[in-house]
């Protein structure tokens, strides 16, 4: 390649002496585009490697460290090693790039790991400090090496520490030629700096930076550059803090930098892209470092395509020209003598600040009234705090002011910055020990305020919010109180707590609130749909669970309306009223659930009371006398039907009206089960679920119903057993009547007896009035009672009763014909009645009883009556063979 060649591809301009020393680096190619905002986003992948080059950062087994070509640049004297970066150009082929190709130069304090970062990140070969042998130098002057397996071709630059013991406080030229040569030829610098470091004023290169800016705006032409500064060794601190100071503080040097002003209005962003990436500690998190720097590897893959970390970049110098641009900066940066500023006036300045400082610190930490202060709000809020913290600290910076008044001019001011953050840092935790007895008064007063307020009937919301203004108020004032003048602590956080204690306190009484009133009316509802309920499943009516699920739905209703009513005043959103109402609605079925459940239980035993109601009484509900009348097997299918119906109602849950064939099922299969058993051999019981009926909705299976049936048959046989044989017994008792041949026997052979009764009427009368002394006597002995315990028995018992009967019966005869001949002048209409009853005529004879007679009948069977006790009559016909014998 020709020298002219050379010299066209590498554009460079080099100005004559009519301006300072200045190097303008053209591309007439390439546009100034605007820049865009910071960017913000740090572990975001912006350009992924493509499928030919190295993901995860990992170097592929072709490449190795040898391939980095290591080359010292400048040396530690400030020298320019022109030959060794044209060989180094040569070996790693740049000027074939054209302006494919990134530079990458980092800087920071000295020993901070930033040879050994390069090494992580770009797989170089940079020497790195042996941390056995002590915190030394390691890096001197400016080191240049190719980093492998990075697309495009992008060179790396390891800069000298900064603040290194070896070059003293005075020589800091070398620190800031060497960082404005790496902002003049870098597109992306990394700016190593310790996490501790932020925040603080030359740990974390602030001057330098000031003055790097400063110089670079008169010497060279803008440029878009990216600075990425790298947290070492981050803490718990969160990465949104460490990264808001560290571009608040970028912000600052810019805005202190004196400008051209043709740049005095340009702002930051038009000449450096600032990211921020923070990675954990080497020697402690090593596994964890590697990994975050691998993820920081990624962002260099096509750093100078458009979106990567360098993609708008300007004032490009095409690749052959590389070696000679480079040259010439460093000679215009050697040719300034802006760059070797005065170090011992700060210095002294410095060291004189810091004492003074120290000092006023030390007698503020001692001061009668801060220790009365910080003691007073240590025990509960002290009323004027800030004013009272504010007059102490405003004495002492003043003080401050005073004695450091004759030191430079910005030490004075960065030392007073440090004295005020120290004195801050101090007395903050008073600061926020007021603002929380400030908090923990203002919330027991809303809790208190809430309670009384809550009495006067208003809606628990509108009560949370008034007593929520006046408290936040009350708080607001507090803090207002206890501001310092010096601080521009923020109450915020507190605030923020306070209203987080009361929404947490204001939900709990409401949670509470709403727990007691939804437990009142789910109480209301069992109550109001347990009875009913229970008694219309005992009842098993037609219409049993239309009239459960009537009763069901008007209780609801009810409940919810007033349950409606009640929340009104919560203002709680719809979707939780609806919730509560459905919870309610749940509970009401859930109640007729388990009712249902608890009858289902109960089944047999319902069955069988039912059973011997229909069975043991008559339509009218009055017992059951078997006198031989009745049709025991009616009665007894009847009876059998009706608990079938209690079956049939209570075997599911028919809360959502859907039409069944149980009852259909259960009386064909059980009722007629010989007809069933005949006819088809398929038993429609043999299953375990019932058509059109849920699982959840079944409360008694087909094959249980065939059991119960059966077992309530076996306990109800014996009733029906009872039953038959009192019928047969009745009507054996009542069988006096001999049989038909031997009434015509009697009549044959006593034919003679009855003729001479025809012709004699008196043996007649004489034989009827002993009928009646001996039915007297039967009626009032109970004879036919007597001799049911047996004959003997009976024997004994009519014995022991014939005198005092017979004696009986004729005292009363006596006072009978004592009345009939002395008639009272009133006759009770009783006795009337009776005797108009008895004086009848007989049919067989046509004579009319005399009255004596009657006398005899009606004092025996008043006789009889009083000797039987209550629980012996029964409701049966009014014959007397129709009474229950006497018990023995």
């Amino acid at each position: 390649m020709s020298p002219h060649r050379r010299c066209s591809d590498r554009h460079v301009y080099i100005p004559n002496s009519q301006f300072p020393p200045l190097l303008q680096v053209c591309n007439t190619q390439q546009s100034l585009s605007s820049s865009p905002s910071f960017s913000t986003s740090l572990y975001t992948q912006r350009n992924k490697p493509s499928a030919s080059t190295l993901g995860k950062g990992s170097k592929p087994s072709f490449l190795s460290k040898d391939d980095c070509f290591t080359t010292q640049l400048i040396d530690a004297n400030g020298k320019f090693n022109a030959a060794g970066l044209e060989s180094f150009v040569r070996k790693i082929k740049l000027a074939e790039c054209g302006l494919s190709y990134a530079v990458v130069s980092i800087m920071g304090p000295q020993s901070s790991g930033k040879s050994t970062l390069l090494n992580h990140l770009f797989h170089t070969n940079f020497r790195e400090m042996d941390a056995y042998k002590g915190r030394v130098q390691t890096t001197k002057g400016i080191w240049v090496a190719k980093c492998v397996g990075i697309e495009p071709c992008t060179i790396a630059m390891d800069l000298e520490g900064t603040d290194g013991r070896e070059r003293g406080e005075d020589d800091t030229t070398f620190e800031k030629q060497s960082a404005l040569f790496a902002l003049a030829v870098s597109d992306i610098v990394l700016i190593n700096i310790w996490c501790h470091d932020i925040g603080r004023e030359h740990a974390a290169n602030r001057p330098l930076l000031k003055t790097v800016f400063e110089v670079m705006m008169r010497l060279f032409s803008p440029r878009k550059t990216t600075l990425l500064f790298v947290i070492r060794d981050k803490t718990k601190t969160p990465f949104q803090h460490l990264e808001s100071i560290l571009r608040e503080d970028i912000q600052k040097i810019w805005k202190a930098v004196h400008k051209p002003d043709s740049l005095k209005d340009t702002p930051l962003s038009e000449f450096f892209n600032v990211e921020i990436f923070a990675l954990s500690s080497y020697e402690e998190k090593e596994r964890k470092f590697k990994e975050e720097v691998a993820q920081l590897r990624q962002r260099f893959f096509r750093s100078i395509s458009p979106g990567g970390i360098a993609g708008d970049r300007r004032g490009v110098i095409p690749a052959s020209g590389f070696s000679f641009s480079a040259q010439q900066i460093w000679k215009v940066i050697k040719e300034n003598k802006d760059l070797n500023l005065p170090a011992h006036k700060v210095m002294v300045a410095s060291v004189r600040c810091e004492e003074i400082a120290n000092e006023k610190f030390s007698h503020l930490t001692t001061d009668e009234r801060w220790l009365t202060l910080e003691a007073a709000v240590k025990k509960g809020p002290v009323w004027g705090f800030g004013k009272k913290l504010s007059s102490i600290l405003e004495f002492y910076f003043n003080e401050y002011d005073t004695e450091a008044a004759f030191f430079d001019e910005e030490v004075t001011k960065a030392k007073r910055n440090q004295l005020v953050s120290r004195v801050l840092e101090f007395v903050y935790p008073s600061y926020v020990a007021m603002l929380g007895h400030l908090r923990f008064k203002t919330f027991e007063d809303f809790k208190k305020r809430l309670e009384q307020s809550m009495n006067d009937g208003e809606g628990f919301a509108s009560t949370v919010r008034k007593c929520t203004k006046i408290c936040m108020l009350e708080f607001d004032q507090g803090s207002a109180d206890a501001a310092v003048q010096q601080a521009d602590w923020n109450p915020s956080k507190f605030r923020e707590k306070l209203c987080q204690d009361i929404d947490r306190h204001a939900l709990s009484i409401q949670n509470e609130k709403l727990s007691g009133m939804i437990a009142s009316y789910e109480k209301r509802l069992t109550e109001a749909l347990s009875q009913p309920v229970r008694s219309l499943l005992e009842a098993s009516g037609k219409d049993a669970w239309a009239s459960i699920r009537k009763i069901l739905q008007q209780e609801t209703e009810i409940t919810i309306s007033k349950f409606s009513a009640d929340i009104a005043g919560f203002e709680l959103d719809k979707e939780k009223v609806d919730n509560m109402v459905q919870n309610l609605r749940n509970h009401g079925r859930n109640v007729v659930e388990n009712r249902a459940r608890e009858e289902a239980n109960k089944v047999l035993m319902h069955m069988k009371d039912r059973f011997s109601t229909v069975f043991n009484h008559d339509n009218n509900s009055l017992p059951r006398t078997w006198t031989g009348e009745e049709d025991i097997k009616t009665i007894t299918k009847d009876a059998r039907a009706a608990s079938l119906k209690i079956l049939s109602v209570l075997v599911a849950i028919r809360l959502d009206e859907k039409p069944d064939t149980i009852e259909n099922i259960l009386t064909s299969s059980l009722m007629n089960e010989g007809v069933a058993s005949s006819g088809s051999s398929f038993d429609l019981l043999a299953s375990s679920t019932w058509e059109k009926v849920s699982e959840n909705d079944t409360l008694i299976t087909p094959v249980q119903c065939k059991s119960l049936w059966r077992q309530f048959k076996a306990e109800t046989e014996y009733m029906v057993t009872q039953a038959i044989t009192a019928q047969e017994a009745y009507k054996r008792r009542n069988n006096w009547l001999p049989p038909p041949w031997a009434i015509l026997a009697m009549f044959i052979l006593g034919f003679n007896e009855i003729m001479l009764l025809l012709r004699n009427p008196l043996y007649f009368v004489i034989i009827f009035v002993v009928y009646l002394l001996s039915k007297a006597l039967w009626i009032q002995m109970d004879i036919g009672r007597a001799f049911q315990s047996g004959p003997f028995v009976g024997l004994l018992s009519i014995s022991s009763q014939l005198l005092p009967s017979i004696m009986n019966l004729l005292k009363r005869l006596t006072e009978e014909a004592h009345v009939y001949t002395n008639p009272q002048p009133t006759i009770p209409a009783s006795s009337h009645s009776f005797r108009s009853q008895t004086l009848q005529s007989n049919p067989d004879t046509n004579t009319i009883l005399d009255p004596s007679a009657a006398t005899i009948v009606e004092s025996a069977e008043s006789s009889n009556v009083h000797s039987c006790s209550d629980d012996e009559i029964e409701y049966s016909s009014p014959n007397v063979a129709h009474q229950k014998p006497p018990k023995i």
